[in-house]
């Protein structure tokens, strides 16, 4: 089993439509001609796929406020590397784990992972997440290159 679909509210399906297909790098799917929905394949249509709904449709604005929601897009770790690098020469701002700016990937070790999160226009959390192939350390939340030292340490 693996998660398939999602639903993001937006206040425009346009723009959201393009930062998704130019910025994330997610291939457009389909445009509902009878509302305001666009749907976009995450990786490939028997992969996965993300719903962006417009502000006056079943998953808008609800009761006039728009809601924050988080997605994490699973990629290898030279793909989160030079997705940080293509993010920040678009002029987008990436932050880690504990939500400071940051450049590097944080990692979060009982997992172990290694992200990077920025925001969509609608203010969405979203993330780039690679699954590291260290062994787990539960006690520790911090930038990459931290953790390399760790690791490197306990290699020896």
């Amino acid at each position: 089993m693996h998660l398939y679909e999602t639903h993001l509210p937006v206040t425009n399906t346009e723009i959201a439509k393009d930062f998704y297909t130019e910025i994330v790098g997610l291939t457009f799917a389909y445009r509902d001609p009878g509302r305001d929905i666009v749907f976009l394949w995450a990786d490939s249509k028997d992969k996965g796929m993300i719903g962006l709904w417009g502000p006056n449709t079943a998953y808008g604005k609800e009761n006039g406020i728009a809601r924050k929601c988080h997605v994490a897009f699973a990629v290898s770790f030279d793909q989160l590397l030079a997705t940080i690098a293509s993010l920040n020469q678009h002029g987008i701002e990436t932050f880690g784990f504990d939500g400071c700016k940051t450049r590097e990937p944080t990692v979060i070790g009982w997992m172990p992972s290694a992200q990077i999160y920025f925001r969509d226009p609608d203010g969405h959390a979203l993330e780039f997440i690679s699954i590291l192939p260290d062994p787990p350390n539960p006690k520790f939340i911090g930038a990459y290159s931290d953790w390399k030292k760790l690791t490197a340490r306990a290699e020896c």
